[in-house]
């Protein structure tokens, strides 16, 4: 038995077997080809499951017999939110076209769906002057402060995610070149610049600071905890909060992730390229990233409400 159909009995799954193989095999093609975390797989996993049991219960054989009415007819048996529909709509997507693709299939029964309508949401950002007293907050030169100040200087600067940050080796890093490497989701590696300020802390935190938190049994990493090892994704959180109470902003829920979109909607304000800003994000495709076209649209049009002479009160 494959360890592919352990996990699929051991999960009691709902898929009969005569699905499981074109199941197991996208698994495959998506985590080798496509280059998917593992909890994505999973999903997707989840949702071709159920949908295979629905088409099964349908009288369909297996997924060639599957038909654009049986999908439509599966998408209108989900009970759930938009997202986890549009998500689950997604996996059956992606598969139609495995399968035609592979041969398996000659049409995409999927090409004429239609998934729920998704408001985006629009990111929150600091403005440069937030920002600003953010990352003068940590005060002193202790340890920890010189710790806290490169982590949010590294954080603006490059746009990192938390877990990304929170793994950082002292390998990924070239101070000298001014670039670290990231490995982000799906095991893709970028090269992500480093700012000047974000260098300058990094350096004192490295050679003045780091020392001190180091243990026998420390690692690589470059943000420590007391005990000498990397400082998780909540212990981040409550730094950066912890420092945002200090700088007087704790009515703006600063959270760490604000920070990376702040990094990218400064960026474009500052007339930078999206496809770079994708680039040094991570996004897989463009239309990720687009959603800080709409950031600075509004910024754009706050500004002309504000100081437009024919946007003003009395104006004639």
């Amino acid at each position: 038995m494959s360890s592919a159909t352990s996990r699929r009995n051991s999960a009691s799954s709902r898929a009969p077997a005569r699905w499981a193989e074109d199941i197991d095999g996208f698994m495959a093609f998506l985590a080798l080809e496509r280059g998917l975390s593992a909890n994505t797989r999973a999903a997707y996993q989840r949702d071709l499951d159920q949908a295979a049991a629905f088409f099964a219960k349908s009288g369909r054989g297996d997924w060639t017999a599957v038909s654009h009415d049986d999908a439509t007819a599966w998408l209108r048996s989900i009970r759930g939110q938009p997202a986890s529909v549009a998500r689950k709509l997604t996996a059956l997507r992606v598969l139609a076209r495995h399968l035609v693709r592979e041969k398996r299939r000659a049409d995409d029964f999927t090409e004429l769906l239609n998934g729920p309508k998704l408001g985006r949401r629009i990111p929150g950002t600091l403005t440069p002057g937030e920002v600003a007293r953010l990352l003068s907050a940590p005060a002193g030169g202790e340890p920890r402060s010189l710790r806290d100040r490169a982590l949010l200087e590294l954080f603006y600067s490059s746009g990192l995610r938390v877990s990304e940050l929170a793994g950082l080796t002292l390998q990924q890093l070239d101070l000298e070149g001014g670039f670290l490497r990231v490995f982000g989701k799906g095991a893709k590696e970028r090269v992500v610049p480093v700012g000047s300020r974000a260098r300058d802390a990094l350096t004192v935190w490295i050679a003045s600071g780091r020392p001190h938190l180091v243990k026998p049994r420390t690692g690589s990493q470059i943000f420590l905890n007391n005990r000498g090892t990397a400082l998780s994704r909540v212990a981040l959180w409550m730094i950066v909060k912890q420092h945002a109470a200090r700088a007087g902003l704790e009515g703006r829920k600063v959270k760490p992730h604000l920070l990376r979109h702040s990094f990218a909607t400064h960026l474009l304000g500052g007339g930078a390229d999206l496809r770079a800003i994708q680039e040094m994000l991570g996004h897989a495709s463009i239309t990720t990233t687009q959603i800080y076209t709409a950031v600075e649209s509004g910024r754009l049009a706050d500004h002309h409400a504000k100081f437009h002479p024919r946007n003003r009160e009395g104006a004639k």
